[in-house]
């Protein structure tokens, strides 16, 4: 499980992990034997013990219970030692939530330096950096980094995406779009990926010219269709797609084209999409975000419900004009 997994965690459920550590640490200490430094001895050797500290230790870092934070990081440091490449990234990642000012996170992207020239590979601790460079608004040189780390690495996903975001802050949309493709080539089942890709290449379109806002708007549309047909009832690639075929249809109203070509055109570019065929897929978007919003739980993410039945209630209310 990779640390960013780790801290894409709801706030509540950040709170009720924290509240557990104090129990968690006294349930899992050592034995009388602890004095002795057999770590094999001193504590139950179990993958989803140190799962948990991990998890203890980033959800009392978001709660601010930094004592706690360092007391699950400390087990991790007795069980794997001070310069084991995961411990050594959480201890940065430690550091960094408790220092007070930039010239403290500065000392830390230093160590971090310096880790890093005696070890290049060290991909914790190198993610750790990148992810300090943002957060110091060093946006150029963490790009930078992570094309680095992404030539030993061609096939991490994780690293593909922060990238993808980062050119995408930077509005250099052909490159995020890329950095997606790639994901894809290593996950082309990963539906959210796809959502991510067709909203990416939607701000495109909205950020672009003319001319390729129609088919920026159509490729957007195949990679929702292709989110929802990996995940029936995903509600962000419905609304992506909802999205995307209000936009087609208020850019083209009179086109009344049914049918297209199969093959490419002569650039190797995909295909416009029929009118008649982005009016079915925007029927289809519009009825499902409807059936989804109205049969949603207390499990589905609030903002995103909410986000939904604005969408929907601002088309019916184009179409009453």
């Amino acid at each position: 499980m990779s640390l960013s997994s780790l801290l894409r965690q709801s706030n509540a459920e950040a709170l009720s992990l924290s509240q557990q550590t104090a129990q968690y640490l006294r349930k899992h200490a050592s034995t009388g034997i602890s004095t002795i430094n057999i770590p094999f001895l001193s504590y139950p050797e179990s993958t989803d013990v140190w799962l948990m500290y991990e998890k203890l230790l980033l959800s009392c870092l978001r709660t601010g219970d930094d004592k706690a934070a360092f007391n699950c990081l400390e087990k991790l440091i007795d069980r794997f030692g001070a310069t084991n490449e995961r411990v050594m990234g959480l201890r940065g990642l430690y550091q960094e939530a408790v220092a007070k000012d930039d010239a403290a996170l500065e000392r830390v992207l230093q160590e971090y330096d310096e880790v890093l020239a005696e070890d290049t590979v060290n991909t914790p601790v190198a993610k750790r950096r990148i992810a300090l460079l943002r957060s110091l608004s060093r946006t150029t040189e963490a790009i930078d980094a992570l094309t680095e780390l992404l030539e030993s690495s061609p096939t991490d996903i994780e690293a593909w995406t922060e990238l993808s975001d980062l050119y995408l802050s930077q509005n250099l949309f052909p490159q995020a779009v890329f950095c997606l493709e790639e994901v894809l080539l290593v996950a082309p089942n990963a539906w959210n990926i796809h959502a991510q890709l067709g909203e990416v290449l939607y701000i495109s379109a909205m950020n672009g010219n003319e001319s390729s806002e129609g088919r920026s708007l159509a490729e957007a549309a195949r990679r929702f269709c292709r989110s929802v047909e990996l995940c029936d009832d995903y509600l962000r690639g419905y609304y992506g797609l909802k999205l995307t075929s209000d936009r087609m249809l208020s850019t083209n109203p009179n086109d009344t084209r049914s049918t297209g070509q199969v093959a490419t055109v002569d650039n190797g570019e995909l295909p416009m999409l029929p009118t008649a065929v982005v009016r079915r897929l925007n029927e289809q978007a519009t009825f499902k975000l409807a059936e989804i919003t109205r049969t949603s739980n207390s499990s589905c993410n609030v903002a995103n419900i909410n986000a939904a039945k604005d969408l929907l209630n601002r088309s019916t209310q184009r179409k009453q004009r």
